[in-house]
């Protein structure tokens, strides 16, 4: 199976698409108590609602994995991003209602190890490739790390969701206009936004941003309402609902792209 998918731009944009993906190889076949239940986190439509990107000319990785078989977004030393917080692992064992995942033994450490090296790290050796590439051709280049999430899930966050929460690892992995330029495009957009809150930027956005060395790295987790329809309770029926190719969300995305990419 091919890992990702890996179009390359021009442009000093990289959009990085790490838990889009809903395959899980042959070998996993039986591991898992369903594969409705393997991909209910899946970040849905991702690729689909940043098509606009391409013209653009932004260089776009997406995962084709589920990121049930190991996260890409986690630090690949097992360590937590929200110490103290309810969050998921680099092989996770539950879903984020805290669902068991596995219908048998869990991944040990050895396992866990394979995992990295047969699906984790060729697509940061690509995405670390693609960083060098562009930053060779420009001065600064910015790395926009796209996800989304249910608005409601009350074991890893209280209430509602905002529909932007912009994520720049508490300001450090991001130049301050490229922070300000996003934050002013949501303030002014009429949804509700945070920036650092629950969601402050996962290992990609920590691991990568490096404003001194001219790669700014920016978390965006959209709420799903944005674009399309949540049930109050996902079921294998209902889950996932259609894309809405008019979604009300998409304006704002496409100017806040345009904004990183004049």
């Amino acid at each position: 199976m091919n890992l990702f998918t890996l179009r390359r731009g021009k442009a000093p944009l990289i959009l990085s698409m790490p838990h889009g993906g809903t395959e899980i190889p042959e070998e996993f076949a039986g591991c898992f108590v369903s594969g409705w239940r393997a991909r209910k986190d899946t970040d849905w439509y991702i690729p689909a609602l940043y098509a606009f990107a391409e013209a653009l000319d932004a260089t776009i990785i997406a995962a084709n994995i589920s990121r049930t078989v190991i996260d890409l977004n986690r630090d690949p030393s097992g360590a937590s991003l929200y110490p103290g917080q309810t969050t998921t692992g680099l092989c996770p064992a539950e879903t984020f209602a805290g669902e068991p995942l596995y219908a048998s033994a869990l991944p040990d450490e050895a396992e866990t190890a394979r995992r990295l090296a047969l699906y984790f790290r060729p697509y940061h050796a690509a995405l670390e490739g693609e960083i060098a590439r562009l930053r060779a051709k420009h001065e600064n280049i910015v790395l926009y790390d796209c996800h989304s999430i249910r608005s409601h899930i009350p074991r890893l966050f209280p209430g509602e969701l905002p529909q932007l929460s912009i994520g720049t690892n508490g300001s450090t992995s991001c130049a301050p206009e490229y922070e300000a330029l996003v934050a002013e495009i949501c303030a002014r957009s009429g949804f509700s936004w945070v920036l650092n809150g629950r969601f402050k930027g996962g290992w990609i956005t920590r691991h990568y941003g490096n404003p001194q060395a001219g790669v700014h790295a920016i978390q965006m987790e959209l709420a799903m309402r944005g674009y399309m329809d949540e049930p109050a309770t996902p079921t294998p029926e209902n889950w996932p609902a259609p894309l809405n190719p008019a979604a009300p969300i998409l304006p704002v995305l496409q100017d806040i792209l345009k904004g990183l990419c004049p």
